[in-house]
């Protein structure tokens, strides 16, 4: 087990069901030629929530409002918490977001048409953005894991949280709202980092 160099504090981004999707994805849903608006800029640099939503379909259910997060990308991929699997009928897998191999599809609802995913409605998996100068002050490296412990009445540890690490990220940890609800947390609340679990 490799031990991390100095405890840190994160601050926690929840991460509410969304989509990306690729530019062919996005002209069937929106409209040919049709280019996302950004609504509101993330932490991590370049990425931001449009003001375009889409319905997603599964096989006991629907979910509307599913805002799309751009720019877009190589694969449509869906992110939900276990709660929304329920609701809709699917089983996806805890994967590393970008990994869709064997991950269940949907069908996706925008207000030009509709798509339907073949793959890439998955859970993603508790992370944590790092600078690479915050990952060096710490020894860590990208693909880590560690612990982060959460503070107050309903504190917990949570296990396993994923270290990516990359030039292009800004420090944060990112859960979803089932993670969130658990132990009540809020956007913007610190966490602190503690051993690696490797």
């Amino acid at each position: 087990m490799v031990s991390v160099a100095a405890e840190t504090s994160v601050t926690i981004g929840i991460s509410n069901r969304h989509i990306h999707l690729t530019r062919e994805h996005v002209e069937i849903l929106f409209g040919q030629g049709h280019e996302l608006t950004p609504l509101k800029e993330l932490k991590q640099p370049g990425q931001y929530a449009a003001e375009e939503t889409v319905t997603i379909v599964g096989p006991k259910g629907a979910i509307k409002g599913v805002r799309v997060l751009g720019p877009v990308r190589s694969e449509s991929q869906v992110e939900i918490s276990q709660t929304d699997a329920y609701k809709l009928g699917v089983k996806p897998p805890l994967r590393d977001s970008g990994h869709v191999e064997d991950t269940p599809g949907i069908e996706v609802l925008g207000s030009t048409g509709r798509v339907s995913l073949a793959r890439g409605v998955i859970l993603a998996a508790r992370h944590i953005h790092m600078h690479t100068s915050d990952a060096a002050a710490l020894g860590l490296k990208d693909k880590d894991r560690v612990r982060v412990a959460v503070p107050g009445e309903r504190g917990l540890v949570f296990e396993n949280v994923l270290i990516r690490v990359s030039p292009e990220y800004s420090l944060e940890m990112h859960v979803d709202t089932d993670e969130a609800n658990a132990c009540l947390l809020k956007n913007g609340q610190q966490v602190e980092v503690k051993v690696n679990t490797n």
